[in-house]
């Protein structure tokens, strides 16, 4: 089965605002990783885009921006995703982020009812991932 997922660690976040109860986690260069069924090697790529969290309700104070992600988890109902995001995602019910941020030490924590994630224009390949 192919999949496609954002790999956190790594991944630039252009900017975190909270505006009407929607939280926006803006990523200039999220990055990404592509498995095709049937193959060994793996690609990554960039791509623009934009993680939604309806209802949202912070637990720590909003980042500086634009920071580079450290990793952390993306839940959504019962499901938790460590360190990376599927592609794609959209979900209604208890959704959750707790997010680490290189050269500042701060974890960001975010209680919302829906998460979405939409990605803008296309992604830009980087390279192959060999193992």
């Amino acid at each position: 089965m192919d999949s496609t997922t954002i790999d956190l660690p790594g991944s630039e976040i252009e900017s975190i605002t909270l505006e009407a109860g929607v939280l926006n986690i803006r990523f200039s260069r999220a990055y990404l990783i592509k498995t095709m069924s049937g193959s060994e090697e793996r690609t990554r790529w960039w791509q623009s885009g934009s993680l939604l969290f309806q209802d949202a309700e912070t637990e720590s104070e909003l980042p500086d921006c634009p920071c580079i992600c450290d990793g952390g988890d993306v839940g959504e109902n019962a499901y938790t995703y460590r360190d990376m995001i599927p592609i794609p995602l959209d979900s209604q019910g208890r959704a959750h982020c707790k997010l680490k941020f290189k050269s500042s030490g701060l974890m960001f924590e975010v209680q919302a009812s829906g998460v979405k994630l939409k990605m803008d224009d296309r992604p830009h390949y980087i390279e192959h991932i060999r193992q």
